[in-house]
Order: structure tokens, then sequence, then C-alpha cells
């Protein structure tokens, strides 16, 4: 549960520059994360990819590998056939000698889009890679069975070549279809230095710096060769948050939040009027059909009062479930970067009690849903979609306008800090302020994130003024108590861009 003040007033904007005090803005936390996406090519690997690419400003991308799934696959042209490991495919498609497969080209396609809207998008905001540098990052891994990993790829070599290199800095390796590409890199890893001097030291630099980030388990790569023979290497699964951005996000998601996902939202905002790259966005009843995936009927407006998720309206929303892949590693101020139990964007996990390097959603990750008034294992993914659905259509504004008719995100600070020690009982007065590139009026709320802290009890927040507030610590907390405390700045522009700050009260002797 959460304890939410709504301040009604408006910040006026703040005219001189001051120094950000924050966790997401220290130091060593100044580089972009870097990272390499693996797909499938699913309908809503386009999507989520599309998506993408409109915040590839705020990470380093490294690779763009095509790899297979339990869902697609391309076969080796031998008429080989095989039957799927996992057991849902397994019944729904028996004995195959390809599966769905929509080629290597996708993702081409969709730079050259990007290519297109480039000139006006990257005034918006620095840090756009050119249409030129993605190319090369364009890669074949392995993708003729689901959880073919029997032999090395473009692909696989490639992110071995990266895991590898000098660079110390952890790889965000997500995994939009199976783990079966990034399973053959390290399987090409082990082969070459297991029984070496090297081994030791090689294990030891690719498990600290290689972070999965996994959308179901979609081959049996992971369960079966990667964390027996890697377990030190980090996981952040993600089986049911997801599901917001999902093809079940009717369910997944409180109505109150469907706006943001029906058709008058998304067509208006987003998919048209808006440049070549958010117009191939797949929505239902958009007309649109994928090459070589024959389950794609979406786009056919005779199948959306029948299909199996319920039913729809033209441009609704149909999936991006692998976007909370990226997602997390976008910075909007929460500081989940540092630890994945904080919460932020992209949902929030936890750490598996039998396995430390694994972080992962369930039970253990539920955040109280006010809508309910229940836990709920979606509502910590649930709980931000308003909001990246703003920032999805102020990045489509921003492809087609210029930057004074565009709107863009407020700066909010924290001038007491981020992480302070605290006393159970004591008063804590925080000040907060917020800029905005745009001259828009900025509007705080201050709001305990209980799930992430670890005092089980609410604090008390008091309203000051507009910009202060004072917490107070409950009498019960013990020594070692986390309260997490968020700082939730929106402007007033159209559409309405949110930043935050997280402060981190740790309860001292």
């Amino acid at each position: 549960m959460k304890t939410k003040l709504k301040i009604i007033l408006f910040l006026p904007i703040i005219l001189f520059v001051f120094e950000l005090n924050s966790i997401a803005q220290k130091k060593g936390n100044l580089e972009k994360p870097r990272t390499i996406i693996t797909t499938d090519g699913e309908i809503d690997d386009v999507d989520s990819f599309i998506r993408m690419l409109l915040h590839a400003n705020e990470f380093k991308l490294e690779g763009l590998v095509y790899s297979s799934s339990m869902w697609h696959y391309k076969g080796d042209g031998k008429g080989t056939k095989m039957v799927s490991e996992m057991e849902m495919t397994q019944k729904l498609y028996g004995e195959k000698t390809d599966l769905r497969w929509p080629g290597v080209q996708w993702m081409q396609g969709l730079v050259d889009a990007y290519e297109q809207v480039y000139p006006k998008l990257s005034t918006h905001a620095e840090g756009f890679p050119k249409a030129d540098y993605l190319r090369t990052l364009i890669k074949v891994g392995n993708i003729d069975f689901e959880g073919q990993m029997s032999y090395d790829t473009e692909g696989s070599n490639f992110i071995k070549a990266k895991l590898l290199d000098k660079t110390a800095t952890p790889i965000y390796l997500q995994a939009w279809g199976g783990t079966n590409t990034i399973a053959r890199a390290l399987k090409s890893i082990e082969d070459q230095y297991k029984n070496t001097p090297q081994w030791a030291a090689i294990y030891k630099k690719v498990s600290k710096k290689a972070i999965l980030f996994t959308i179901l388990d979609q081959d049996a790569t992971y369960r079966k060769y990667i964390s027996v023979n890697w377990r030190d290497v980090k996981i952040y699964y993600n089986s049911k948050q997801f599901w917001c951005l999902a093809y079940l996000w009717k369910t997944a998601i409180p109505k109150e939040l469907h706006r943001v996902f029906e058709g008058k939202f998304m067509g208006d905002s987003i998919i048209n009027n808006h440049g070549p790259l958010t117009k191939m966005y797949y929505s239902y009843g958009d007309g649109q059909k994928q090459v070589g995936d024959d389950d794609h009927t979406h786009g056919d407006t005779s199948k959306m009062t029948t299909g199996q998720w319920g039913s729809f309206s033209k441009y609704d929303f149909i999936s991006e479930g692998d976007s909370p892949a990226y997602l997390h590693l976008v910075n909007v101020g929460l500081g989940n970067l540092e630890n994945p139990n904080f919460g932020g964007w992209g949902g929030r996990l936890t750490q598996s009690k039998e396995n430390p390097a694994r972080w992962e959603d369930g039970d253990a990750a539920s955040d109280f849903n006010p809508f309910s008034q229940k836990m709920d294992m979606a509502y910590a993914q649930a709980r931000w979609v308003e909001a990246l659905q703003h920032e999805f259509a102020a990045h489509a504004d921003w492809c087609v306008k210029d930057y004074s008719a565009a709107n863009h995100p407020p700066k909010i600070a924290v001038i007491e800090g981020n992480q302070l020690t605290v006393k159970s009982g004591q008063k804590v007065t925080l000040n907060a302020k917020a800029t905005d590139p745009d001259g828009n009026a900025v509007g705080l709320q201050f709001w305990q994130y209980q799930e992430a802290g670890t005092c089980k009890s609410q604090a008390e927040i008091k309203q000051i003024t507009p910009s202060k507030a004072e917490i107070t610590v409950p009498k019960e907390a013990q020594t070692g108590d986390t309260i997490h405390i968020i700082i939730e700045g929106k402007d007033n522009g159209t559409p309405a861009l949110t930043r935050y700050q997280r402060v981190i009260l740790r309860v001292g002797e």
C-alpha cells in the first residue's frame, strides 16, 4: 500500500540553474547503460522496437540480433521437423519444419523509417543514434529452430565479443524471444576457455558483466544451459508484470487506465500523422499484415470482436510485451537501475531466495492496487502506464514537430539529497525543485512507495508548501529499515510528462 499526497498547486518555473542531487546523477551512474537486444520478430516485438527507437537516446545500443523462440523459427530449409520443448507450443503446433517466421529484414525496414524522422527527432534530445550506426548492429543469430544453440552464428559471435571486450561496465542482454543466441555466445566462451588457466577469470568477468532481462521463458536454453553452467550471471525475469503491456492488457491494468491504450489515444497521439515510423506500428483493425505470421490477424477489422484476447476497436493497442526490458534502462529519476526491487517504468523485481543472481516478479513483487484495493502482481508495472504512454505520445510528436511546438519532460531535484539517515519517529523535511524546458508549470506529489522499502509501516506525509513536505518516520520503524519517498513532478503540457526523484530514508540506531 502507498501513501500518496496530491498537490493541486503548480510550482512556478525556477529560472536558475541548480545542481541535481540524485541517485541517477551520481558520478558513477552518468554513463548510459549498454544493451543488446535479441528478438524473434513477433508483431509485439515490432511494436516494442518502434517505441525503443524513440527512446534510443536513453541507453547505448550495442547489438540488434535476430533470434528464434518457441513461437517463431525459420527452419533449416531441409525439411527437418521439430516438436517444441515448451508445453504450450507443443500442444498448439505439434511437429513443424518452421513456424511463423517473419524473416530477417523487418528491423532494417524500421531503421529506414527511423532515418526519415531522425532529422526532426534528434532536435528534441541529445544522443539519438544515427541510422547508419544502427544498421551496423543488426546481426543474424540462432534462428533455425526453437532453442537451437548447437553452433556459432554471426549474432552469437557478436554477443560473445561484447562480453569479452575490455569494457567492464555491464551489458543488459534483452531476450525478447528465446535465450538461445545468448546461450550460444556463453557456450562458445565456455568451449574456448573452460580447460585453460584463464577460465576462472573469464567466468568471473562474464558473470559480473552480463545481465539478462527475459520476458517469459520462450525456449528451454536458460533453464537447461545458462542457469546450470553460468549460475552467477544475473537474470531479471518478468513473467507477470509484462502483461500490462502485452496481449492481456485489458485484464492486467485497471479499467480506469485503459484510455491510453484505446484507439482514440493510440491513433490520434501516436500512430497517425506522426511520420513513417509510428505508422508502421501494429494495432487492431489497421489493415496491416506481417509477412510470414499467419496468426497475425489483428489488423483485420472482422476479427476485432472475436479475438482470443477480447473485443477491440480500431487502433487499439495490441501488445508490446518486451518493452519492460528496455524501459528498465530509461532514466526518469527513479534510480531503479541501481536495484530492480526499487521499481520503475520496467516494473519491479525481487531477489530470489534460492538464487541471489535471479530477480523475478510474482507474488513477492506485488504492489497494492488502489483501484481494486488489493495486492496485485501486475501493479508494479501498471502504476506507470499512463506516464509512459504520454511519454510515447510526446516522442511521436518529436518525429514531426519543431522543438517549440512539442512538450519535453521536466527535471526534479531534492535539496536534502536522495539518501538520508533517520530515526524512528523523526520528522524529516524534503524540499523539491522543478524546472521545465518548455516553461510549463509543474505539479508535485510526494508519496511513499511502501513495497520498495523494507519498513512495514506507512510514513506520515504532510504538505507544508507546494514544494515542501514533512515526512514523519513511523515510531515502530526498526534499525536498518528503509522508506522510499517518491517525488513525482508532472507538467501541464500536452501530453503531460512526468519525472521523479526517489529519497530513501534509512533508519539508523
